[in-house]
């Protein structure tokens, strides 16, 4: 879908901003918000590029470079941190062999921190996508990736 047809699926009033910002993310092949999505945006909606590009950088959820088709969200919140998260971190990077923030070269995965994904009762936690995986440890960690390296997420 282009980006003048995603954008033109909500009206063209400023309360869509959030929204349209996410359907362009979600619906580019490498999960990021383009330079050309942003003016785009901001011409729909009256506003002014800086203006679209504020609430797209504020956001931890968006994104201005290009990630993987598969985004791991560790969170790390005060729960998290106390039940291991660092050691989901850890292994993580190790098995991906990337450092948070980064791609993993064939592009399929992208490590990211998250301040919070309410699983506290369930903690450590990661979200991959919009899919939350709980109560992880090396074992589980490493079945998931496998499960989304072989296409079944």
């Amino acid at each position: 879908m282009s980006i003048e047809s995603t954008i033109r699926q909500f009206r063209p009033e400023k309360h869509n901003l959030l929204m349209i910002l996410h359907a362009l993310q979600n619906s580019h092949p490498k999960n990021y918000l383009t330079e050309e999505a942003l003016s785009n945006t901001a011409r729909y909606l009256g506003l002014t590029k800086s203006a679209v590009y504020g609430v797209a950088s504020y956001y931890s959820m968006f994104s201005l470079t290009p990630r993987g088709k598969y985004i791991i969200r560790v969170c790390v919140s005060p729960v998290c941190e106390l039940l291991k998260a660092k050691e989901v971190v850890g292994i993580l990077e190790k098995e991906l062999g990337i450092t948070t923030g980064q791609t993993t070269p064939c592009g399929l995965f992208t490590l990211e921190h998250s301040e919070c994904l309410g699983q506290c009762q369930e903690a450590p936690s990661m979200m991959i996508n919009e899919k939350v995986y709980n109560q992880l440890d090396a074992n589980r960690i490493n079945d998931i990736l496998q499960g989304f390296r072989q296409h079944k997420p």
